[in-house]
């Protein structure tokens, strides 16, 4: 189984933060505090704008990580300053004209150049896909599209490691047995006997509840009895090479497919993806047949050859 301010005081910073994660449309009230400093090192400092802007461009786990831990966005912003602060130094010292850093910073200018314009001239028309060629990938890929078996478990782990020694392994037997007589009686309580025997603790401190997994994720020996169990049932103690596992079936949700409708917004962005790939290899395929590339292959091994 998967083991499984300097400026503010720490209170106004969270009300800030929170601000800045709010919607765009619930921000028009709060516009003349754009401007307003956020956060500072010394005489660098990062605007409420400057972060809300920041958490915008963050890749969308990121993103998630912040909405869910204000205090992620504060490592960011502790982060941002440093790296400010890098620069700066940098700067007043004229790192940026050292050859080495002028010619790396003018391929990052072009690349970006390039990257950027590509995608504006791949982009598929905002009309793909129409519904028609939705419903005809979603039917194609039907039975790729199927979703296994799900199971929400809870459970109880007794540690013994296969190679244990013997008086570690006596400890664990003991503790095992001392286990099936409580789960054994008529009023025992999984979750109770999780928070106060297991020893995985992450899941002991939710009543051993583990979360949704699917059959794919979950090791044969353990699947083997899950597949015979209704909900509420409690496997008898499956060993593994880190110690006994016994399981409690909290729900289960049968393999099925999802629907078109249930599908659509994620099917949309990968056939949109797709397309711009697609797009964009036939871009750069005609550029090169409409420019002939010659290459000199005697003064490129030359090159080649150069310490």
């Amino acid at each position: 189984m998967p083991r499984s301010s300097p400026l503010r005081s720490t209170a106004a910073l969270a009300g800030w933060l929170c601000l800045l994660l709010l919607p765009t449309q619930r921000l028009h009230a709060a516009e003349e505090a754009d401007s307003s400093v956020v956060a500072q090192a010394g005489d660098t400092k990062l605007t409420a704008d400057e972060i809300r802007t920041a958490v915008e461009h963050l890749d969308a786990n990121t993103k998630q990580e912040v909405e869910n831990d204000p205090s992620a966005l504060g490592r960011i912003i502790r982060a941002t300053l440093a790296q400010r602060l890098v620069v700066k130094e940098a700067l007043d010292k004229k790192w940026d004209q050292n050859p080495t850093v002028a010619a790396g910073l003018e391929r990052l200018r072009e690349n970006n150049i390039a990257q950027t314009y590509l995608q504006s001239v791949s982009a598929p028309p905002d009309s793909y896909p129409s519904d028609a060629e939705l419903q005809a990938v979603y039917d194609a890929n039907k039975a790729q599209l199927l979703v296994p078996r799900q199971y929400h478990l809870a459970q109880i782990f007794i540690k013994n490691m296969k190679g244990a020694d013997a008086g570690t392994a006596a400890k664990a037997q003991v503790k095992l047995e001392a286990v099936r007589k409580a789960l054994a009686k008529h009023d025992a309580d999984f979750g109770a006997i999780a928070t106060a025997e297991s020893d995985e603790t992450q899941s002991a401190a939710k009543g051993g509840e583990i979360g949704w997994l699917s059959d794919g994720k979950i090791q044969p020996e353990i699947r083997a009895q899950l597949g015979t169990l209704a909900k509420g049932s409690v496997t008898k103690p499956v060993r593994l090479d880190d110690g006994w596992h016994i399981l409690k079936v909290l729900e289960v949700k049968d393999a099925y497919t999802p629907g078109l409708d249930e599908i659509r917004p994620a099917l949309v962005q990968r056939m949109r993806a797709a397309r711009e790939q697609q797009n964009s290899q036939q871009y750069l395929a005609k550029l090169l047949q409409d420019n002939q590339v010659q290459i000199d292959e005697v003064a490129l091994a030359k090159v080649l050859k150069q310490p």
